[in-house]
């Protein structure tokens, strides 16, 4: 069992998550007689779902610095309508639509922001404002009409890679970039582990690293081959590729940056973080701003790919949103997430959904088996924690304040200066 858990991270969370998904899979996969793994519904699950899993890296952000956020769904069907209506209206190409889309983003996160950050009002009450807000300005700039967008920008959320070079039967830039990928999962991981050797670090056998490398490889080509073998003209979903490139994006910046760094500390214990040196207000600031502009992203590739903008958009996806991040293993209080773990839990919820609409579950039953996995998920890292166990995100969090040691000192310094009960 030992050896089972390094093989999957060395924590009970990561490997109930990941187990939690891969049985989810084989189930369906059972039930539906083979219908879950084909090339058809993989592509409509991500393209279906990748909006939200979007919202998702935004929200754990947020949720890691202590605060949530009511606004996104209601952001995201006002920039989608404010972007459909430029275009048709000021005859707008589709690349400076997806501009405008991100910069009005931009320009609510930074107006949410500011009464977070620097007048102090909690982000649950400025976000609820929000949501109210920004569903009555979509209602009002669209007069409660459908706005259909262009096929040109239709592509950002229904587009697929376009078939290149010689034909193999299969999408070959689809085929490239599932080598590619494989081969820096590789590279990284053996980076990775020879680096800790040679900083002395406790290293798992190298069987189990082998062995890890071997699963997630195996998993990414399978899922080429299943992209690459669609439907002629399908291939691997653009909506997916901007998906990718996000996780890459933010991954590296909540974990290898100092202002990643910051997020956590302040999620953590706010005082303590100040007292270091960090800013707190300029943190709770920008992952605002930040939580809007991919609301933004979200709205936009969500009318992309229902070819039009409507508005009854953005309905409960904020709650989707958060629930993927505490299935993912955040912590209510802050100070604790990953950008993975969040998609994990997103994955989760979509193939949870996808599944049982592919059984013909309705939708009353499909939203209550939605919320009491969302709640067995935290009961089980909330049991863990009271058994001393640390989550996945516990234990990933305090290792990217050691990747900087100085300053994990100084939090903790700054954290035995304060009293107790602050």
């Amino acid at each position: 069992m030992n050896a089972i858990k390094q093989l999957f991270g060395g924590n009970t969370r990561q490997f109930g998550m990941i187990f939690a998904l891969v049985a989810l899979v084989v189930f369906f996969q059972i039930m539906t007689e083979g219908v879950t793994l084909t090339s058809g519904n993989l592509m409509n699950l991500l393209n279906g779902n990748a909006y939200i899993l979007i919202l998702a890296i935004g929200m754990v952000l947020v949720i890691i610095a202590g605060h949530i956020d009511l606004s996104v769904g209601s952001i995201a069907a006002f920039v989608g309508i404010t972007v459909a209506l430029a275009i048709r209206d000021w005859d707008l190409p589709w690349w400076a639509g997806v501009l405008l889309g991100l910069a009005l983003g931009a320009v609510i996160g930074a107006w949410q922001g500011f009464w977070v950050a620097y007048i102090g009002i909690p982000a649950f009450i400025v976000t609820l404002a929000g949501m109210m807000l920004f569903r009555g300005l979509n209602q009002f700039v669209g007069k409660s009409n459908t706005i259909p967008v262009p096929e040109d920008f239709q592509y950002i959320g229904a587009g697929y890679l376009p078939e290149v070079g010689p034909v193999t039967g299969y999408n070959n830039l689809t085929l490239l970039l599932g080598l590619a990928t494989v081969a820096f999962v590789v590279f990284m991981g053996v980076r990775g582990r020879s680096k800790a050797v040679r900083l002395g670090a406790v290293v798992p056998p190298l069987w189990v690293h082998t062995t890890k490398l071997v699963l997630i490889s195996a998993a990414i080509l399978y899922a080429t081959y299943l992209f690459a073998t669609g439907r002629p003209g399908t291939s691997l979903p653009i909506p997916g590729i901007i998906l990718i490139g996000l996780v890459l994006i933010y991954g590296f910046i909540s974990s290898r940056t100092v202002i990643g760094r910051h997020i956590y500390a302040v999620g953590g214990n706010r005082q303590a973080a100040e007292l270091s040196g960090v800013r707190s207000k300029k943190v709770n600031f920008l992952v605002m701003m930040n939580m809007a502009i991919l609301a933004g992203l979200a709205g936009m590739i969500f009318v992309g790919r229902s070819t039009a903008s409507g508005p009854s958009d953005g309905m409960m996806w904020e709650l989707d949103a958060i629930a993927a991040v505490f299935i993912g293993g955040a912590a209510v209080t802050g100070g604790v997430g990953t950008v993975v773990g969040s998609i994990i839990g997103g994955l989760v919820m979509a193939v949870l959904n996808n599944g049982l609409q592919l059984l013909g579950v309705g939708a009353d039953a499909t939203q209550i088996i939605k919320g009491l996995v969302l709640l067995a998920a935290v009961a089980f890292d909330v049991y863990n924690k009271s058994q001393g166990k640390p989550s996945i995100t516990g234990m990933l969090s305090r290792g990217l304040l050691t990747k900087n040691k100085p300053q994990a000192d100084a939090i903790e310094a700054a954290q035995e200066k304060i009293p107790t009960g602050a």
